[in-house]
């Protein structure tokens, strides 16, 4: 399900500590993960994950060089499609939301076990936001203040919002409640794929990138209330 028909996720594991690296990345690999590349530096993670193309980056904030949300920032900006999950010591909030909003689908403490990195990989390749217990309704308050707030000027008519179907509609509000995609598949009692594949066209018609804009898109329109 996971690997989506391509063969293993693959995946790239960046942290300055090499002992902490090399276990994380042979955890990795001893789970049926392709662990394409490995960096311990921010300038060495974006020529290196450019060159070996992952799936999932699994990012450290803390590195020499250049820092982990910029990194996160640059690859993410160069191919919407990656998903990072940082794996961070700190559970500072500055620090969840600053990687959440340069890119980051998911943020995961050091303290998670082996078994609770493994889901979370697996679960960053498919698109589902992963966070530590506590700081998912931490996003999810930000998303609703970033909502709430006027933004800049557009300058003439705003454009009138793309027709989203209902299914589509249902999805993108359970989205913005902060259900992951396995919950919603659960509820509406429909596959995860087609969960993705609601996500998807939702982001195209959007014209949004990724589920951070999503969400605060169905917030400003009141869908987390409904």
């Amino acid at each position: 399900m996971s690997e989506q028909g391509k063969g293993p996720i693959r995946v790239m594991v960046v942290d300055d500590h090499p002992m902490w690296r090399d276990a994380v990345a042979r955890d990795l690999a001893e789970s049926g993960f392709d662990v394409v590349a490995t960096a311990g530096d921010g300038e060495q993670a974006v020529r290196r994950a450019q060159a070996a193309a992952p799936d999932v980056l699994v990012l450290d904030l803390n590195l020499p060089a250049k820092p982990g949300v910029q990194v996160c920032k640059e690859l993410v900006g160069a191919n919407p499609a990656l998903r990072v999950l940082v794996l961070s010591a700190s559970g500072e909030h500055a620090d969840v939301l600053e990687a959440v909003k340069s890119g980051a689908t998911g943020y995961l403490l050091k303290s998670a076990s082996t078994e609770e990195l493994i889901d979370a990989v697996r679960r960053t390749a498919v698109g589902d936001p992963v966070f530590t217990p506590g700081l998912a309704g931490l996003v999810l308050g930000e998303y609703r203040r970033l909502a709430s707030d006027p933004g800049p000027a557009t300058g003439g008519d705003a454009p009138r919002a793309p027709q989203l179907t209902d299914r589509e509609t249902e999805v993108l509000r359970l989205v913005a409640k902060g259900l992951s995609y396995k919950q919603i598949a659960e509820r509406l009692v429909i596959s995860h794929r087609t969960v993705q594949n609601h996500v998807q066209n939702t982001l195209g018609k959007l014209q949004l990138h990724n589920r951070v804009e999503l969400v605060r898109y169905a917030i400003e329109r009141g869908l987390d209330e409904v």
